[in-house]
């Protein structure tokens, strides 16, 4: 049976609260308010209803610099040249939805800050599709400066790797510290409600121990939302995309480690099933009958001469991990991912990257 399969390492277990770098103190966290999930309020989806609410006063006289496009298919590059076009009524329209959606950003990062789990954090790294824009960098910022007018001592800064890639080279900091002796790569996978991504990550140890210049060697990247597949056929998908990227690091000459990290949405259970978050994903992901990692184990019993181990975990949380290297300055800091929804995690150092070891967290629940 595939849930009989073990599948980890023994130094995490799958969603474990406590990784080799740092403590997981929260994450997918659904705060609500009269209006429902505080989520909802900072999504990517809700920055275009903002978007569309500037324009509604100029379709009634004919003048929405816009057109006919709806606002949820103008894309980011196009809004990004609105910001500085020639066009002032645009430019208009997209500085006052920033202003708004800072706003709403700012409203549900304070409820976060008030909360138990995100007391005394320093520092919070924003991710997700969003910040990979002009217009998602200044709402950020703009955030930053609400929040400081309120005396909130925060930092606000958009995540240093590409969204896209961010959450696979976070799945380094899920593996065990003997990956980066022996082996140069691991497999990452990147699963999302639109996307499933999977790709081979260099560690680029030799050039910098803490993982700081890590990156995504190849990649391959399937739309599932595009063809609706079943479980079955998804799963089926995702095995033969690593089989085809460990020929290729193989072919290459990596050292690739038998061991692939995976970010996924979702509440996220010890034995690596998912409790609940997976909606969105090809058929029934939260089925008790259902084990990712098991069946990943069973599809590819060893990567090189080793049995093959799998680690699991949110994926706010793996992608909050890439900045591991770069949080070396704040004890307390976290992450939240703007896109379909709000992403989030909450973060405390436990270990240095300076060969002192595991640092004290006198504060640990």
């Amino acid at each position: 049976m595939a849930e009989d399969v073990i599948t980890t390492t023994g130094i995490a277990h799958h969603g474990a609260g406590r990784l080799p770098s740092v403590d997981v103190d929260s994450f997918n966290v659904e705060l609500k308010d009269d209006e429902g999930f505080l989520g909802d309020r900072a999504s990517k989806g809700a920055f275009r209803k903002i978007i569309d609410r500037w324009r509604k006063p100029l379709r009634k006289t004919g003048e929405d610099p816009f057109g006919d496009v709806p606002s949820d298919k103008i894309s980011k590059k196009v809004l990004d040249d609105m910001l500085v076009g020639a066009d002032t009524e645009a430019s208009a329209i997209v500085h006052s939805a920033i202003e708004d959606f800072a706003q709403e950003l700012a409203y549900v990062t304070r409820r976060f800050l008030k909360s138990k789990a995100w007391a005394k954090t320093e520092r919070i790294v924003v991710g997700g599709g969003f910040r990979d824009s002009r217009l998602g960098e200044l709402a950020i910022a703009r955030t930053e400066i609400i929040l400081r007018a309120e005396d909130f001592k925060i930092e606000m800064v958009p995540i240093r790797f590409h969204p896209d890639e961010a959450a696979l080279i976070g799945a380094l900091h899920l593996a065990p510290s003997w990956i980066f002796e022996g082996y140069d790569s691991i497999l990452a996978v990147d699963i999302g409600g639109t996307n499933i991504r999977c790709g081979v990550v260099e560690t680029r140890a030799k050039k910098a121990a803490d993982l700081s210049r890590a990156a995504v060697w190849k990649s391959e990247l399937w739309r599932h939302a595009d063809d609706e597949p079943s479980r079955e056929s998804a799963v089926k998908r995702l095995v033969k995309m690593l089989e085809n990227l460990i020929k290729a690091a193989h072919e290459e000459g990596f050292r690739l480690a038998p061991f692939i990290g995976i970010a996924c949405p979702g509440v996220i259970r010890e034995d690596g099933g998912i409790e609940k978050g997976a909606q969105n994903l090809p058929g029934n992901w939260e089925s008790s009958k259902f084990n990712l990692p098991a069946s990943l184990v069973e599809a590819i019993p060893t990567i090189g001469d080793h049995d093959t181990a799998v680690l699991i975990h949110n994926d706010g949380v793996v992608q909050g991990l890439a900045e591991v290297p770069f949080m070396q300055d704040v004890e307390r800091w976290g992450v939240l991912t703007i896109g379909t929804g709000l992403g989030n995690a909450r973060f405390t150092n436990r270990r240095k990257h300076n060969g002192k070891g595991e640092k004290k967290n006198s504060e640990k629940k």
